[in-house]
């Protein structure tokens, strides 16, 4: 069923049983004294107020009403009413069933407006046309009461259970709408945050270089310039004066060593520290995921500072292993790095949304990984179901 006839089917049923409590109450009228160009003008009348009432409490509900609509509903109702009352009087409630259509009609419009307004209506109120079977008709009452049950459910059916449910639906839809702007919004600041943590590290390692530079030209330019002053005086003396050349030449030589030591000082201090070098390698590896249309995100947790130097290096032989591995047999979407610092143990997972196996077969990528974190004296678990997930503990300190 389209959309369009979904959304007017209620309009479709209520337009039948117009259609059709006329017709019963034309029968009615013919089996006595037939059907009078008077009586056929009222219905086609009567009918026109049942379009004139839907089109107007229909810019009522949509919110957009026009500046003639509430009275133009006001006036369907009663001349509608008004041409009830005529047939109940002067043919005798034949058109007892078109009364009680337009019973309902009416208290259906009241109570969507009182809903609308955000007031709560009971059920109840859809018992009270139930008083038309007090008047007399040549309608059989037993006809007259099933129809009115019937009538009756039908609208309570639309007006609550119906409109329930569409309103939960409608919630439901402007739910998922948030939802996905909320995805699209967090995959733009993670991809931001993504990239600012890379331009940081990339910063801070220029910084450390710049650094270094400059400490290695302040501290040590000046002696090895004197030292090359040196070897040019001693090449100038090894044949007048060998011992002074001699003499200069081991002094230079003490001279370089101690640059050399001072170097080896100077490379201790302030070389880049190995956290920044893998946190930006890291940070390349999500980037190049991206590249490949796979979202990837790094989480750190703990103090990352207390992780030494050769967990580092396992963690990054492993995190490109598995990597590599989920882009080339994964057909994965996503994938997630985590490290977590612990009090005693560093954990790290590295897991994919890919299709996963039944059975893992170990190969020398899975062979190399359990190598590495044995050798740093900690575990290592495979999880394949619902994608796949490397996770790692180790220690602070182990056994590389």
């Amino acid at each position: 069923m389209k959309d369009k006839l979904r959304n007017r089917y209620f309009l479709m049923v209520r337009t039948c049983l117009l259609l059709g409590f006329c017709t019963h109450g034309l029968l009615y009228r013919m089996e006595e004294t037939g059907a009078s160009p008077k009586m056929l003008l009222l219905l086609a009348v009567f009918i026109s107020c049942f379009s004139l009432k839907e089109i107007s409490f229909s810019h009522l509900v949509s919110g957009n009403p026009g500046k003639y609509d509430k009275h133009m509903l006001m006036f369907a109702g009663l001349f509608a009413g008004v041409i009830l009352g005529y047939f109940q009087t002067k043919i005798g409630g034949a058109y007892i069933l078109l009364t009680i259509f337009w019973a309902y009609e009416i208290l259906s419009s009241v109570v969507t407006e009182q809903m609308i307004r955000g007031r709560r209506v009971s059920m109840v109120w859809y018992v009270l046309p139930a008083g038309l079977l007090l008047f007399p008709t040549p309608v059989d009452r037993y006809t007259v009461a099933l129809v009115l049950v019937l009538t009756m459910f039908l609208y309570v059916q639309h007006d609550f259970v119906v409109r329930f449910y569409r309103k939960q639906n409608q919630e439901d839809t402007l739910l998922e709408q948030r939802l996905k702007k909320d995805l699209v919004r967090q995959e733009y600041e993670t991809k931001a945050e993504l990239q600012k943590n890379i331009l940081k590290a990339e910063n801070k390692i220029l910084e450390d270089r710049a650094a270094l530079a400059q400490t290695l030209h302040d501290k040590l330019g000046h002696g090895i310039n004197g030292s090359i002053y040196q070897l040019e005086a001693i090449k100038l003396l090894m044949e007048s004066d060998p011992d002074k050349a001699q003499a200069m030449t081991q002094a230079v030589i003490d001279q370089l060593r101690v640059s050399m030591d001072e170097i080896r000082g100077i490379l201790r201090k302030e070389r880049p520290e190995k956290k920044d070098m893998s946190l930006l390698q890291l940070y390349k590896l999500c980037e190049d995921c991206e590249g490949k249309g796979v979202e990837a995100t790094l989480e750190t947790e703990g103090d990352i500072d207390q992780v030494p130097q050769q967990v580092w290096e396992v963690i990054l032989d492993n995190a490109f292993e598995a990597v590599t591995n989920a882009l080339k047999y994964a057909k994965c979407k996503k994938i997630d790095i985590k490290i977590i610092v612990m009090n005693q143990m560093i954990r790290c997972s590295i897991a994919d949304d890919g299709a996963g196996c039944y059975e893992i077969k170990e190969g020398m990528g899975i062979a190399g990984m359990r190598r590495r974190v044995r050798e740093a004296g900690g575990s290592i678990g495979f999880e394949s179901q619902g994608g796949f997930t490397v996770n790692m503990l180790l220690p602070f300190t182990g056994g590389i």
